[in-house]
């Protein structure tokens, strides 16, 4: 299996990881820190919820969001991609996180939406997990309004996420941290050192 993402020209980078494990956080530091060499594709959930997609406990209607966002996902990638080729592909989530959501198990989701873990998978060069907060005990409140986690549906989906994805062969991970800054300052130390990699490569 290849992980070079064929869709952009450089560097295709997903953050992930259970509700507020500090990736969005991240993602826009490194943005700031380096500029025009990144370009970031934001949450694409947050976009749906935010703009008034309804949201349930229902598993058709989760099956009907989790769809929705697979698909506007893979669309802001390949926006962000043709717009900025050149630039390094920072993903607020990937398309994989819609398997952790699904209500059933992966196969259902990937007949759903016509694709396969290893297609899905290769569209990433690396993988950088931020664990919740909730695993270490600590709040997940922050400023996202369209969170509604519990704690322990939070833990539940940081375990789900991380055995989806531990399987990129590139799977850096961002535990927990009691301080905040230390764990988003250990994050972009591994971003920079991504990056460099591929540069060097």
């Amino acid at each position: 299996m290849t992980t070079k993402s064929t869709t952009n020209g450089r560097c295709r980078i997903v953050l992930t990881g259970g509700p507020g494990g500090g990736k969005t956080t991240a993602a826009d530091l490194f943005r700031r820190e380096i500029g025009a060499r990144v370009a970031v594709v934001p949450e694409a959930a947050t976009l749906l919820f935010a703009g008034g997609f309804p949201r349930s406990n229902d598993p058709l209607a989760t099956r009907a969001a989790q769809r929705a966002i697979y698909h506007v996902q893979r669309n802001l990638e390949d926006v962000q991609s043709a717009l900025y080729p050149e630039r390094i592909l920072l993903c607020d989530r990937g398309t994989l996180d819609g398997a952790a959501y699904w209500p059933d198990d992966e196969a259902a989701f990937f007949a759903e939406v016509s694709s396969s873990y290893e297609h899905e998978l290769a569209r990433y060069d690396a993988v950088l997990f931020f664990e919740s907060a909730a695993v270490g005990g600590s709040s997940i409140e922050g400023n996202n309004p369209t969170r509604t986690e519990t704690q322990s549906a939070a833990i539940a989906l940081d375990t789900r996420l991380r055995e989806i994805w531990s399987r990129h062969p590139r799977f850096y991970l961002v535990p927990h941290n009691a301080s905040f800054v230390k764990k988003i300052m250990f994050g972009l130390a591994v971003l920079e050192s991504i990056v460099a990699q591929h540069d060097r490569g």
